[in-house]
């Protein structure tokens, strides 16, 4: 009897235990998908000669606002596509790969939030990581273009337009971002800075999504509040004006 006692006390400890896990789960959520939201003018500090840094201006839209860098599902990459575009993407070479078929409406968009294009930047992102999405490119790059215009519309973008040339902390990011997109989206967001000189620029952010992100019907809160943690990574940088 008692041995029947504790082996029923094992299992209804380890029930709590499991429900507890899984609820942890639930709650922190899974990261599936990655939107790399650039800040140009600091790309362009270490690619000068690619068309879009040659061709910035300081009254441009990318000179105050995040470009889209790519949306890319996790460990995920060059999904159906050939050996030979697989190796000109990784070459660089993104005017050897195929063209992305898109709308016109898709072209319009993307252009005005990817500055990339201008060097076939969408070529690259479709070969490598929209081709496991499961989706058509025009509904890759809508979505990817959407989500970019929230982040766009949010306080992180304010923030970091009103400080163009100064530096911004990690805790002024994360309060922004905790601000737009609910208490605890600065946990799904990692900051990248890269070296110029003796300045520290802010690169880029590259913010978790949940599994969702490619439906087209998911808000970049939503998206991002059923993501898993991560750390935040650079601790503070400048946000890079214009120019070089």
């Amino acid at each position: 009897m008692k041995k029947f006692v504790f082996s029923a006390l094992i299992l209804a400890l380890a029930g709590v235990s499991g429900a507890g896990e899984s609820s942890a789960q639930e709650r922190h959520g899974k990261t599936s998908f990655i939107l790399a939201a650039s800040w140009q003018p600091a790309f362009c500090q270490g690619n000068q000669k690619k068309a879009e840094c040659r061709s910035q201006t300081s009254d441009r839209p990318d000179t105050v606002n995040f470009s889209l860098h790519g949306l890319w599902p996790m460990r995920q990459q060059y999904c159906g596509v050939t050996s030979a575009d697989q190796a000109a993407d990784k070459k660089g070479d993104w005017s050897a790969l195929p063209s992305v078929q898109l709308s016109d409406e898709t072209k319009a968009s993307l252009s005005k939030v990817m500055p990339g294009t201008q060097s076939g930047l969408e070529r690259h992102e479709w070969t490598k990581h929209g081709s496991c999405t499961g989706i058509s490119a025009d509904q890759y790059f809508t979505t990817s273009a959407r989500l970019i215009g929230e982040l766009n519309k949010s306080e992180v973008q304010a923030l970091f337009a009103a400080n163009i040339g100064k530096t911004l902390t990690a805790d002024q990011i994360k309060t922004a971002f905790d601000k737009s997109f609910g208490e605890g989206a600065s946990n799904r967001v990692k900051m990248s800075c890269r070296k110029v000189g003796d300045r520290r620029l802010i690169s880029e952010l590259t913010i978790g999504l949940s599994a969702a992100a490619t439906s087209g019907q998911e808000s970049l809160r939503d998206l991002i509040q059923g993501a898993g943690r991560t750390s935040f990574g650079c601790d503070q940088g400048i946000v890079d004006p214009a120019g070089f």
